[in-house]
């Protein structure tokens, strides 16, 4: 920091910010102890001198060494040569600065060298300013100032809640004379790519230079709007005893410690004192820590959403800030949300330890597991046993399930487990006749996790997807009754498919050369699109990876395989003559990963329903009986006109339905009319 900067902190401070010019007095004991604590820390004072004649003031900057008496010794920064330098110049005082006092001491001087300066320290000495609000230094910090178009490059030295000062440099050919200083400008705060803070700011003051400026902004607003706002939001429980957050201050990498005035599952509120805030509206904490116990934290990363100053008793003045979640690993969001469900009910459980034979039981005593279902499973129940072990008690992060449990029994479950890149399927839902409500609990359970958690990018959630039979009464209410409501088929759409199984000893009948199976390629997932859109316009193929640019991708597979689970995706297309007539996804996952198989199986779309028999399709089907081990396999084939226009057999109906996570108001809206009316029934 040069001369230049010093002297402009030294008016910003002691002539900006101080409204009460009555001195206070500190004494030498005090001032010791402070002079100590900044040679603990490695910073440093300025020394002022004022010319002799024409009453200007130069400062120079100089570390304390220890202290014990009445002496005190400085070490200058920089060397200088007293007879040339401070010829025309006597010694004024020294100040030193905390962020928030300015102390000004008058000792006598008593030795000056290139090296150093030593000091007779006086009995008493002055608090010359205060700021409302403290100021914390800043190093490594890079600025970006915008105005009109143009950037400028720089740093940050000091922030408070309120203002904050930076250096801006100009490269040629830019002048500062670009700068409007009644204009409003962008900064962005960055440690090296990873951002911190951007905002809008007025210009306060600037210090006059022709290389680089200091420039004193005030952000415009004291709240941002990080998500789109929602009219159905997270309810928020202050929890006794009260939460801590710990995190390193992303501008001045303090460590702070701050209480949380209440929580919900997108963010939190914390209370400072005024005097000693910390927190800017726009702020990212790249680390925060929420500790509810020894042992017992959660990770996070958040934004400062909103800054509120009040008045408390004996007119204290404190402020409330408001943090939202940016992001949070999938399993701390369980840990978080099976914590708040509890607050909310302490009869539903999250993604907690589970007794796999009482739910086993459940299944069958509650007719999820019908005889017909069973007979489909049963020779395959010591797979569907492993598989439920993982998933129930290892706790994958690709799985989350829902339990209702009441008088020691569970009387409704819901699960749902990542099956797309960014979509998960909800399924397993069940409850017992005697709890008429278990159903809608859990149903409510799984509603306030998706919709609290699915901005954050760690869950991969932009859709959820569900199979149910329209003949179902429960689910046909709840997600066909939501698509009929929402009639937006680009915010929740409902696709049929009939669903049958081809047997590995069906006897392949049909061929022709001009039929092929190949891989499929982004132009005919394109064509699909084309299809899909006319036939549909819904959200399926997004939902299920059905475009171009994921044709490819096979992140989540790879996922599946680290934590000991399987799940393959291959996409083929059947072609006539080199004229597409459908695209088949072949899926391949545990066996029991999901009850009616719908994850281990395949979905055929068809694109041309009167030029393809379905002798034929089943002929093609066939030569994918290679990637499953079972002789049976479930098809799910689109559209339901096409088995209707070729009299295809087929077992029965299931309905796809898709909710686009960018509309979950008007979901909740369904939800929260569905169980008004099922109270009152």
């Amino acid at each position: 920091m040069d001369n230049q900067q010093i002297i402009t902190r030294l008016f910003y401070t002691s002539n900006s910010e101080n409204k009460n010019n009555d001195k206070k007095q500190v004494s030498k004991k005090y001032l010791i102890n402070i002079l100590n604590y900044i040679n603990f820390q490695d910073e440093t004072i300025l020394i002022n001198f004022k010319h002799s004649k024409y009453d200007s003031i130069i400062s120079l900057q100089a570390k304390p060494q220890p202290s014990i008496g009445d002496t005190l010794d400085c070490l200058w920064i920089e060397k200088i040569e007293p007879d040339k330098k401070l010829k025309s110049y006597e010694f004024l005082h020294f100040i030193l600065d905390d962020g928030q006092k300015l102390i000004l001491a008058k000792p006598a001087l008593k030795a000056i060298s290139t090296e150093k300066i030593s000091f007779i320290l006086p009995e008493t000495c002055y608090e010359v300013s205060s700021r409302k609000v403290k100021r914390y230094s800043c190093k490594g910090i890079q600025v970006e100032f915008i105005q009109n178009g143009v950037i400028f490059y720089g740093s940050l030295l000091d922030f408070s809640p309120v203002s904050f000062r930076v250096e801006v440099l100009t490269v040629p050919p830019q002048t500062f004379q670009w700068i409007n200083p009644e204009s409003g400008v962008i900064i962005i705060f960055k440690n090296g790519q990873e951002v911190l803070y951007s905002g809008g700011c007025r210009i306060i003051r600037q210090c006059l230079g022709q290389k680089k400026r200091t420039f004193i902004l005030e952000p415009l607003d004291n709240q941002i709007r990080r998500f789109k706002p929602k009219k159905f939001r997270s309810s928020r429980h202050e929890l006794s005893p009260s939460p801590s957050i710990f995190f390193k201050h992303s501008l001045s990498e303090k460590l702070i410690t701050l209480k949380v005035i209440d929580l919900s599952d997108l963010g939190f509120s914390v209370k400072e004192y005024h005097d000693n805030s910390v927190l800017l509206p726009g702020m990212i904490i790249p680390g925060l820590e929420i500790e509810f116990a020894h042992g017992f934290k959660i990770n996070c990363k958040a934004q400062v959403v909103y800054r509120n100053v009040y008045k408390a008793d004996r007119d204290e003045t404190y402020v409330k800030c408001g943090l939202a979640f940016l992001d949070m690993d999938i399993q701390e969001q369980i840990r978080l949300s099976s914590l708040l469900h509890q607050v909310r009910n302490e009869k539903s459980y999250v993604c907690s330890k589970v007794d796999l034979n009482a739910l086993w039981e459940f299944f069958f005593e509650t007719g999820f597991v019908y005889p017909q279902k069973y007979a489909l499973i049963h020779s395959s129940k010591k797979k569907f046993k492993e598989t439920y072990e993982k998933l129930y008690l290892q706790n994958p992060h690709i799985a989350r399930h829902f339990i209702y449990q009441d008088k020691g029994l569970i009387q409704g479950h819901m699960s749902m487990i990542r099956f797309y890149e960014n979509t998960w399927l909800i399924h397993h839902h069940a409850s017992r006749s005697t709890y008429s409500k278990a159903g809608l609990v859990v149903l409510d359970q799984v509603g306030r996790y998706i919709g609290d958690f699915h901005s954050l990018y760690s869950t991969h959630m932009n859709f959820v997807i569900c199979y149910f039979r329209p003949e179902n009464r429960f689910p046909n209410r709840v997600f066909g009754g939501c698509v009929k409501e929402m009639n937006n088929p680009k915010g929740c759409s409902l696709d049929a498919f009939a669903y049958f199984h081809l047997s590995k000893d069906l006897k392949e009948w049909y061929f022709s050369r001009s039929w092929v199976l190949t891989k499929t390629q982004p132009k005919d997932l394109l064509e699909l699109k084309s299809f899909y859109e006319a036939e549909s316009g819904g959200l399926m193929l997004q939902a299920m990876d059905l475009e171009p640019d994921m044709i490819d991708c096979d992140d989540l597979s790879k996922e599946y395989q680290r934590i000991g689970f399987k799940r393959e995706r291959h996409l083929f297309s059947l072609r006539k003559d080199d004229v597409l007539k459908a695209v088949i996804m072949v899926n391949v996952s545990d066996t029991g990963l999901n009850m009616s198989n719908l994850t281990n199986c395949i979905h055929v779309i068809v694109l041309d329903s009167a030029d393809l028999p379905y002798i034929a399709l089943y002929s093609n089907l066939l030569e994918l009986f290679k990637f499953y081990e079972q002789d049976e396999i479930p098809v799910l084939l689109y559209p339901l006109s096409y088995v209707e226009k070729q009299s295809m057999p087929y077992d029965k109906v299931y309905n796809l339905w898709v909710l686009n996570m960018q509309n979950t108001d008007d979901y909740f809206k369904h939800i929260e009319s569905l169980f008004t009316r099922t109270q009152h029934e």
